[in-house]
């Protein structure tokens, strides 16, 4: 279920059929809420994403409880272990980081850029006298058109702090094992868009892999049309996830339906108005928000163990997370085809006939 936040500041069954009530209930509650708190003129359009949302059930296969969801979770556990000293950029844990995620690509087949190395972006930056040497992961899955769609997570976190180890379960293995399924995904299913699937280094530093990927892209940057980020995604308490990024691009609410009934999508965080509570700037995404182009940041509000050593695999929400990687996956998979409510009507109908 996709809906919008009331505010600025808000601080599996295995029978399909009992899916489909569930989702078709979802849509009813959505319905009924929508009747009383939107002007007559405008419940057209959100009875045709009410709509959308019961459509949309098949627009992304997936099965439940499979070997996708199985190896979601193993990417995570791995990348946040202690062996991988919490990823800080410039480390032995980077570096092992880097090894898993070029054997990850491979096996997901992804393809590599000529003028890189390998999978490798490499890049530099200072610290006060300090230089440190950086590296981006970069994968491609050529499309239908040369329009580029470019999904991005950071798979740097602070590393070892008065010998505790940051392991970044949520921050953000949780964000690179989803771009990871997304990217398997879309290997078997060939997208319209070229896909570029960016693991950013040294987000925790000043977004620096994110800035360097921008300021020298391995495609032309006028043919990237839209960034999608993800930065902790894998927990919430109240069972959000939140998409940061429609307000300034409000073409992009269209795409927001799904068939995956928890977690909550929520749009919202960005208004400028807000401070701190506008994520505009928060993650890898401000990059390309900083070159005009277009931007969705998937995340979750702050937890707990954000930024402390107990943000490690146990803290995660497995369920929570699968629904958020599923929903992210269709969303973009809706964006890729430009699939609106509109275009799940004319879907369903033609399959209907056939």
């Amino acid at each position: 279920m996709v809906s919008e936040a009331p505010s600025a500041h808000p601080n599996r069954e295995t029978s399909r059929q009992k899916d489909f009530y569930r989702i078709e209930w979802a849509a009813f509650l959505l319905y009924k809420y929508l009747y009383v708190m939107i002007k007559p003129g405008q419940m057209y359009t959100f009875l045709m994403l009410s709509l959308g949302l019961l459509l949309s059930c098949g627009a992304v296969k997936q099965t439940p409880g499979t070997q996708t969801d199985e190896q979601l979770l193993t990417d995570v556990k791995i990348l946040s272990s202690d062996s991988y000293e919490g990823r800080k950029t410039g480390t032995k844990g980077a570096e092992m980081a880097r090894a898993y995620l070029t054997g990850r690509f491979k096996s997901i087949g992804l393809d590599s850029f000529p003028q890189l190395q390998g999978y490798e972006q490499p890049f530099s930056f200072k610290t006060g006298e300090k230089t440190i040497e950086g590296k981006n992961m970069i994968g491609l899955i050529a499309g239908e058109k040369k329009q580029v769609i470019v999904i991005s997570a950071h798979y740097d976190h602070i590393g070892i702090i008065r010998g505790q180890v940051y392991n970044g379960a949520d921050d953000n293995a949780s964000g690179v094992a989803a771009l990871l399924e997304i990217a398997a995904y879309f290997k078997k299913h060939k997208p319209m868009h070229t896909l570029v699937f960016a693991a950013f280094d040294a987000e925790e530093m000043g977004l620096q892999g994110a800035k360097a990927f921008v300021a020298n892209p391995p495609v032309p940057i006028q043919l990237i049309t839209l960034n999608i980020n993800m930065d902790m995604i894998s927990r919430s308490d109240k069972n959000e996830l939140y998409a940061c990024g429609t307000a300034k691009n409000p073409f992009l609410k269209k795409y927001f339906h799904t068939s995956v009934p928890t977690p909550k999508v929520i749009l919202g965080h960005d208004d400028p108005k807000t401070g701190r509570d506008d994520w505009t700037n928060q993650s890898d995404h401000s990059a390309f928000n900083d070159k005009n182009i277009p931007f969705i940041y998937f995340g979750v509000e702050d937890h707990e163990d954000y930024h402390k050593a107990t943000d490690d695999y146990q803290n995660i929400d497995e369920a929570f997370f699968i629904g958020a990687t599923k929903s992210i996956l269709e969303i973009i998979d809706n964006i890729d085809r430009k699939r609106d409510s509109q275009q799940l009507i004319h879907d369903n109908q033609r399959m209907k006939k056939q």
